[in-house]
C-alpha cells in the first residue's frame, strides 16, 4: 500500500486511506483466490472512500490504470467522475466508490457472470458498512442487481427505493467517453442526486 501510494500522483494519495472498519474486508479481497482474475490481475482493487457514507457509487470492474494504482476510476472514466462529482459540490475523499468486481478484466472486457458472482459477497459487505443513503451505478452490469433484464436507456436517471435505500442507474462514465451526447445526460442525472440526499436525511 505504502509503495502504491508513493508512486500514484499527489492528488490520489488521500484514497489510499482505508477505513478503519474495512481493514480485514481490504485484506481478504487482496488475498482473494475465488476466480481466474486473480491469476490476471496486478493486485485488486477494492474501493475508496470514507466507510460510512452517504452517497455510494458502483462501477463495473477496474481498467488497467486501476490495476496499476489499486484504487477505481483514476483513467479517464476517473477524471470525467469526478468532474460530474464536482459539478454537484461533492469530491472523491466523501463518496465511496468501488466496482462490482475487484480485478481488471483482460483487455477490459466485461465481467463475467461467474467472476461477478465470486466477488457478490464483498459487494454486500461493503453495502453493509458504508449504509448510503442513495447508491448509484454506473452502467449496467452495477444496474442488474436492482434493475435486472431493464435497459439503461430505459431507466437511468430514474430512482427506485429498495431495501430503504434509494438507487439511481446512470451511465457508466465511459460510455460518454465514447459518446459525447451522454455528458449532458450524466449531468443532468448527477444533479438529481443532491435532492435526493435532500429527500433521504
Amino acid at each position: 500500500m505504502a509503495d502504491r501510494r508513493a508512486s500514484a500522483p499527489p492528488a490520489l494519495r488521500p484514497l489510499y486511506e482505508v477505513p478503519v472498519v474495512a481493514t480485514d474486508l481490504y485484506e481478504a479481497i487482496a488475498d482473494c483466490p475465488m476466480c481466474n482474475l486473480a491469476r490476471t490481475r496486478t493486485q485488486t482493487v477494492p474501493g475508496s472512500g470514507p466507510l460510512p457514507c452517504d452517497l455510494m457509487f458502483i462501477g463495473e470492474g477496474p481498467g488497467q490504470r486501476e490495476d496499476e494504482l489499486g484504487l477505481p476510476f483514476v483513467g479517464r472514466s476517473g477524471q470525467f467522475l469526478d468532474e460530474l462529482l464536482a459539478s454537484i459540490g461533492r469530491s472523491r475523499t466523501d463518496v465511496y466508490v468501488t466496482n462490482v468486481v475487484k480485478c481488471r478484466p483482460p483487455g477490459n472486457r466485461d465481467p463475467e457472470p461467474n467472476e461477478m458472482a465470486a466477488c457478490r459477497a464483498y459487494l454486500d459487505q461493503q453495502l453493509e458498512l458504508a449504509q448510503p443513503k442513495v447508491v448509484a451505478t454506473l452502467g449496467r452490469f452495477s444496474m442488474a442487481r436492482w434493475f435486472p433484464g431493464e435497459r439503461i436507456s430505459d431507466i437511468h436517471g430514474r430512482e427506485r427505493a429498495v431495501d430503504g435505500v434509494t438507487v439511481i442507474p446512470m451511465y457508466h462514465p465511459a460510455a460518454a467517453l465514447r459518446n459525447g451526447s451522454l455528458r449532458a445526460v450524466m449531468m443532468q442525472d448527477f444533479a438529481r442526486i443532491t435532492a435526493l440526499l435532500g429527500e433521504a436525511s
